[in-house]
């Protein structure tokens, strides 16, 4: 099978290339140290999966993989990456990702990874299959509260209705504020997700499972 790597690390993409070399399997096709650029070589190379970290200049994580499932809705991809929070993995795996890894796996299991994504299955390392099992297990409020841990209840409140597409005089009326106090409720939430304008804010909600009707 094909397969493309993006790390904007050349290092990290040196030991995957060794992994690779000493497959009979898997085929590096190509590689890449920006989102950008991984695009591009998707484009070019057409690979039968895609290993790529989350943290690159130039594109979210979260961005990159919604642009590759909407331009390569049949090439999997498989995430690769030292974040394990809640909100990182459940963005990435919202986003299409067919697999989460933490660095740092063994060469033989990110193999087995890679082999099972292009079969069509999903593959999840144990940090973040228990993730998973949490937040089945938990209520809504808690991941909330888990996925974004600097926002206040309130905040996440707003947040919750702003994944909704509801506009600042909407939420007030939900909320029972007034138009301003949710103005400044709203800038605050941006600044705290540091992002700069409430549909970004709204797609990040969305990715990490509020917003739902």
């Amino acid at each position: 099978m094909r397969l493309v790597v993006a790390d904007d690390h050349p290092m990290v993409r040196y030991g995957i290339a060794a992994v690779v070399e000493r497959s009979t399997a898997i085929e590096l096709v190509g590689e890449a140290g920006d989102g950008s650029e991984l695009l591009a070589v998707v484009a070019r190379t057409r690979p039968d999966v895609v290993l790529t970290d989350l943290s690159m200049p130039g594109m979210d994580g979260g961005a990159l993989i919604r642009r590759l499932r909407k331009e390569h809705p049949d090439v999997p991809i498989l995430v690769l990456t030292m974040h394990e929070d809640d909100e990182q993995v459940f963005g990435a795996l919202r986003a299409g990702a067919r697999g989460y890894l933490i660095k740092g796996v063994e060469g033989a299991e990110l193999e087995r990874a890679i082999e099972s994504v292009a079969a069509g299955n999903a593959v999840y390392g144990q940090a973040v299959a228990n993730r998973i099992i949490d937040f089945f297990t938990g209520t809504s409020e808690e991941y909330a509260a888990k996925a974004f841990p600097e926002l206040t209840d309130r905040e996440r409140e707003v947040l919750d209705l702003m994944a909704l597409g509801l506009r600042n005089r909407a939420i007030g009326e939900r909320l029972g504020m007034a138009e301003k106090t949710v103005r400044n409720h709203v800038s605050v939430v941006l600044q705290k997700l540091q992002v700069s304008d409430r549909t970004s804010a709204a797609i990040k909600a969305r990715d990490a499972g509020l917003g739902q009707a």
